[in-house]
């Protein structure tokens, strides 16, 4: 946890991830009645937390970077949701010390998986972290968008050991431990013994593909991008070629 770096940072602006998450929001009001508990593993200045307190959700940010935190705060006072949003020093390792087992409506472990030792340990402890019938929340890195972005960048060596790398790193270099395919972040949820996965998706899709829509018409281009990035991101072929995969998974 702590400082992203460039591949992890798009994360932030997943149009494909708020959808997801945001039916989830509206399922656990629909079925409680109550503001949806978030518990935002790793979550640091508030990217995802701000906006889920904003939607009305009670959300805990774990974090070990105090500095990340203490802009959480910023972030959460400027949008007037400090009441909703609670920072917590502490470690993934720590979990249980910090959030209660089964206690979470949503768990977030955004841009963690890569960057973490373990992460069988990690999703293991995010999904006690989720209460019976919650769902975990996972985004990471995806190797073969990690491929073609290398790869269309003339970085062939580079784009070769993203290939044949059994991490899907780059080299010893790398900032990042490891890198996703759909199929390894499938088996890492079902690995849990508690998690059942319910969507996985392309984040970014678009993003090695189409041109930024321009000052004149942002909105509305942006709009229609974010429409046909969510599209693209349902497909199969196509979200294992996006920058990022985002994983749902349901607790049983």
């Amino acid at each position: 946890m702590g400082s992203p770096t460039r591949e992890q940072a798009g994360a932030a602006r997943g149009a494909a991830v708020f959808r997801v998450l945001d039916r989830e929001i509206d399922r656990v009001r629909r079925d409680t009645g109550a503001a949806p508990q978030v518990l935002d593993v790793g979550g640091g200045s508030g990217t995802w937390a701000v906006p889920l307190a904003i939607a009305g959700c009670a959300v805990t940010v774990v974090d070990t970077s105090p500095n990340a935190l203490a802009t959480l705060a910023r972030r959460a006072g400027e949008a007037g949701v400090t009441d909703r949003v609670t920072p917590v020093n502490g470690d993934v390792d720590t979990l249980a010390e910090v959030a209660p087992a089964d206690g979470a409506d949503l768990v977030l472990g955004h841009g963690l998986l890569e960057v973490v030792d373990g992460p069988d340990r990690v999703l293991a402890a995010l999904a006690a972290a989720a209460a019976p019938g919650g769902a975990v929340s996972v985004l990471t890195v995806g190797r073969y968008g990690a491929f073609i972005g290398r790869l269309a960048s003339g970085r062939l060596a580079e784009a070769r050991a993203l290939l044949t790398d059994p991490e899907g790193r780059t080299g010893s270099d790398d900032r990042l431990l490891r890198r996703f395919d759909a199929h390894r972040l499938q088996e890492l949820a079902a690995g849990t013994g508690r998690l059942q996965t319910e969507i996985l998706q392309g984040d970014g899709t678009l993003e090695a593909w189409l041109p930024g829509p321009g000052q004149e018409g942002e909105a509305a281009g942006r709009e229609e991008r974010d429409e046909l990035d969510a599209l693209a991101s349902q497909v199969g072929a196509l979200a294992e070629v996006a920058p990022r995969l985002h994983l749902l998974a349901r607790r049983y």
